[in-house]
């Protein structure tokens, strides 16, 4: 029995046995004791998580990759431990799903062959659980991945970078090219390495700090003190030489203090 990668789904399954184990060793496996996998398929990651120490838990959402999972993966896999205190599978979206009730507010790491149609919101709901995730890593679209790692001063820098980098450290790991996969997509894809700020809460009111980003790279030709007018500036913080600046040259730090500027101008 095999698996038929669907194409609704974003499916392209990892044939290449050695970048699934370089995937794998992304994972440090320091401060939790469960990994989640998002999108297993026919297991090509999974049997590389089941050799390290935390439980392995699989969420995948196509009907017959669960049942692949279920009847066919122990079988092929006898030399792993597929128990039920070392596996675990769930049928679902993760996006639907609430990580704090699967793992009961356990710290939880989170990787995967990331769908390219869902992955951006994959990195967003981490974010927004960062409390309960240390880490997470995994392949994306090349070009989501080096957008997610990239600094500041470059074309790609952008919202998605500045949101991880406020609370992860972001590792660019190494690039795969298209013929490793059943079916290939059309682009290289690359995989990443986020592991949590020792201090991943902000010093400025966090809603606040999303707004200014997102508004801010609404626009990002224009200087802030243009994109930035819904926030209705007065004419002294627009003379503020932050002000004059573009957004993607402005790193993290830069934003948090951009945030905490407009705070104490009462905005």
């Amino acid at each position: 029995m095999s698996v038929q990668a669907k194409k609704h789904l974003g499916q392209h399954f990892l044939t290449d046995e050695s970048i699934a184990k370089n995937i794998a060793d992304a994972l440090t496996e320091n401060g939790y004791e469960d990994v989640l996998e998002i999108g297993p398929g026919m297991g090509v990651l999974t049997k590389y998580l089941l050799q390290k120490k935390p439980k392995t838990t699989v969420l995948e959402l196509d009907r017959e990759s669960v049942a692949y999972l279920k009847d066919v993966f122990p079988v092929e896999q006898l030399h792993l431990d597929t128990s039920a205190n070392n596996f675990a599978i769930i049928e679902g979206d993760f996006l639907k799903k609430n990580l704090q009730e699967i793992f009961n507010k356990k710290q939880v790491a989170i990787i995967g062959n990331f769908p390219y149609n869902i992955s951006t919101q994959i990195v967003f709901k981490a974010i927004e659980n960062r409390e309960f995730v240390p880490e997470f890593a995994g392949m994306f679209q090349k070009e989501v991945a080096k957008r997610i790692a990239e600094k500041e001063g470059s074309k790609v820098y952008g919202i998605l970078s500045v949101l991880t980098q406020a609370f992860f450290d972001v590792e660019y790991l190494f690039t795969v090219p298209p013929t490793v996969f059943n079916p290939p997509p059309k682009v290289d894809s690359g995989v990443i390495r986020c592991i949590r700020k020792e201090n991943y809460t902000l010093p400025v009111d966090e809603k606040l700090f999303f707004r200014v980003v997102k508004t801010a790279f609404n626009q990002r030709r224009k200087m802030l003190r243009s994109s930035l007018k819904s926030f209705n500036l007065s004419d002294s913080l627009k003379e503020e030489p932050i002000f004059a600046k573009r957004p993607e040259q402005l790193s993290v730090q830069e934003f948090i203090l951009l945030t905490q500027k407009l705070t104490e101008n009462g905005i």
